[in-house]
């Protein structure tokens, strides 16, 4: 896998470059938390259980999970209920993927089978599954046929979500992107 850089910490984005799980799970804990934020889950959750293995994961007791997740600093601002929602996803990834989460991406035979794959996850909504084709597509050069029409606006040149972040100053990049979309919806609202 190439090197990633969302989470801005080196051991974290190590483990996001070589655990196709850990970055599926960073995707699923970036929504309400700032996204490097997020993308470091993986390497505390890694860090605290022993493993990103799916499989382990799934099986793993839910009251000691969520306990570990959300043991500040937690894996993200609602830790326990994120608990849940990675073990919901290690069980997918581990019953029908066979606990390689690289599947999801490598085998779609389409962008429309990849984006159906994504959506059917836990956790994952129209808007996330676009930036994760996005996402794929390009850090680690996985371009199904269809890939930017289903990513949308994602898909396109520039500095729009996650997808786009490969060092500090895209991460500012993007951050000024998304506050500049949120004042024009506010404003047009108004």
């Amino acid at each position: 896998m190439p090197k990633i850089q969302i989470a801005q910490e080196p051991a974290a984005d190590e483990l996001l470059s070589t655990d196709s799980f850990a970055l599926l799970v960073g995707m699923l804990l970036d929504q309400q938390f700032p996204m490097e934020r997020a993308f470091a889950g993986p390497a505390k959750i890694r860090d605290r259980f022993g493993t990103m293995d799916p499989v382990e994961i799934a099986d793993a007791d839910p009251e000691s999970f969520a306990d570990l997740c959300s043991t500040p600093p937690a894996i993200h601002r609602y830790g326990r209920s994120m608990a849940g929602r990675v073990q919901a996803l290690a069980k997918v990834v581990a019953e029908e993927y066979g606990g390689d989460a690289s599947r999801i991406w490598t085998e779609a035979s389409s962008g429309a089978d990849l984006m159906k794959r994504l959506r059917d996850l836990p956790g994952f909504g129209e808007q996330k599954a676009k930036i994760f084709v996005a996402l794929v597509a390009k850090q680690l050069d996985v371009k199904p046929s269809g890939w930017t029409k289903v990513a949308g606006d994602y898909g396109k040149q520039g500095y729009r979500s996650v997808a786009d972040v490969v060092d500090p100053d895209s991460l500012q990049k993007v951050r000024d992107f998304k506050k500049a979309a949120k004042a024009a919806a506010k404003a047009a609202k108004e």
